[in-house]
């Protein structure tokens, strides 16, 4: 039933495969809280109230997604989170106009991208497979960095590139591959959680993890909406509704990846748009609880692909799951001790999946001509000013917003722009078809 959409699995099993879906999105939910919060130099207390709200709008959201309420949701195991590609421009809206205009841009933006969503079926020739997998490919090269600054411990750490770190990274990494290979059955299918926990065995006695934090976390907390306020500043919604459009296209991208990679066949325009207004509404509903807009995890679709596991009530499990983690503090804390290079030693192999999955859209049809050029111009423009972002230091603020971070902005309008204006290519002629003597077009 794992391998089925609609199967529903004995708890027994849904849970593990549940279970490794949030354990590979739990760090990437809550870093972009904590850093935002450092940012505003908020007190501990406020920036552990807001964690406690990640988890549970992303537990909410997952829930939508896998069983829908009318249109919005795709029908899909599709995991949501605090979306990272949103934080570069919520930094610059907080450094401005604090938390309250982040959550006002991130209220309005999500309704713009409900918009949108409703909207595809009408704009979908605008994303084919060549489209879609270039933004995952983009997505995959731009995690793979993050995931190897994980595996060495955690970008600042005072120890990254350590032994230590190496050895727990590694560790997690040969445990996947050989758990999935050399087993069967749901042991096989739940590699990825067996390699973290061994890893989280294994960084104990390393002195990698300290259980002080748990003792001080509360039993049963409920997070509480509109605790900082909205404020609506143009500016600040325009330059947010920018990075929604992006969102909507990687949204898209992991859909799609999700059934290619997955299921074995296209999306629907139904799973499409459903995604998309389901993103729309669980960006609202995270500007209430507090937090950043919310989107599809790409590592998770990482997982699928891996597993070829798409069942939703395994998703489901996992989704309800974060939402306990919302609910009572402590156990969201013995989650959130995950040392870093742990979650890499997985997070090296799921993100590069990704790149697979994006692959192998890209080569539906051959790679050449026109498809080859859409593909080299961009990912060379979008990998190129992720690489060198000092590139775009002398565009306008608003502007520049768009080549920050991970690249993957540009190589989406890049992508989308050139499959818009670009002509069809020729029919090639096959010259064992010409008769002899008759002049073949040099065109």
């Amino acid at each position: 039933m794992i391998y089925e959409l609609d199967g529903k699995p004995p708890l027994g099993t849904a849970i593990p495969l549940g279970m490794q879906h949030v354990l590979s999105m739990f760090v990437g939910n809550v870093t972009p809280i904590i850093i935002i919060s450092g940012a505003l130099h908020l007190p501990l207390e406020q920036t552990a109230f807001l964690i406690q709200c990640a988890m549970f709008v992303a537990g909410i959201a997952s829930l939508i997604q896998a069983y829908p309420i009318g249109p919005i949701g795709a029908r899909l195991p599709i995991i949501m989170g605090t979306s990272f590609g949103f934080l570069a421009v919520c930094l610059s809206i907080a450094e401005k106009y604090g938390l309250p205009g982040v959550l006002g841009a991130a209220l309005v933006g999500g309704v713009f991208q409900i918009f949108l969503g409703f909207i595809l079926k009408y704009i979908r020739k605008f994303f084919p497979p060549i489209v879609t997998g270039v933004v995952l490919i983009t997505i995959g090269i731009s995690l793979v960095g993050t995931g190897m600054k994980y595996f060495a411990g955690g970008a600042g750490a005072a120890d990254f590139g350590s032994w230590q770190n190496i050895l727990l990274g590694t560790i997690v990494l040969v445990t996947i591959i050989g758990v999935q290979y050399f087993t069967k059955g749901i042991t096989g299918k739940s590699s990825i959680l067996i390699g973290l926990i061994i890893g989280y065995i294994v960084a104990i006695p390393l002195g990698k993890i300290s259980f002080d934090s748990i003792a001080a976390a509360n039993w049963v907390a409920f997070p509480m909406p509109i605790q900082f306020g909205f404020e609506f500043h143009p500016d600040a919604i325009l330059a947010i509704c920018v990075i929604y459009i992006v969102s909507t296209i990687e949204t898209v991208g992991n859909v799609c990846g999700i059934t290619a990679g997955g299921i074995g066949r296209a999306a629907t325009e139904k799973e499409i748009s459903g995604s998309v207004v389901a993103d729309g509404v669980a960006s609202i509903f995270a500007a209430f609880f507090n937090v950043l807009p919310s989107t599809s995890y790409g590592q998770n679709v990482g997982i699928i692909t891996m597993t070829k596991v798409v069942n939703r009530f395994t998703v489901a499990t996992g989704a309800v799951f974060l939402i306990i983690c919302g609910l009572f503090p402590k156990i969201g804390s013995v989650i959130a001790l995950m040392p870093s290079s742990v979650l890499g030693g997985a997070a090296v192999v799921m993100f590069t999946m990704l790149i697979v999955s994006g692959v192998n859209q890209v080569t539906e049809q051959p790679l050449k001509g026109r498809n080859a050029t859409i593909l080299a111009a961009a990912l060379g423009l979008g990998v190129g000013f992720a690489l060198v972002p000092t590139a775009a230091q002398y565009f306008n603020p608003m502007i520049k917003m768009l080549f920050e971070g991970s690249g993957v902005a540009v190589a989406a309008v890049v992508a989308v722009f050139l499959n818009i204006v670009l002509p069809k290519d020729k029919p090639e002629v096959n010259k064992e078809d010409i008769p002899c003597g008759e002049p073949v077009d040099a065109q």
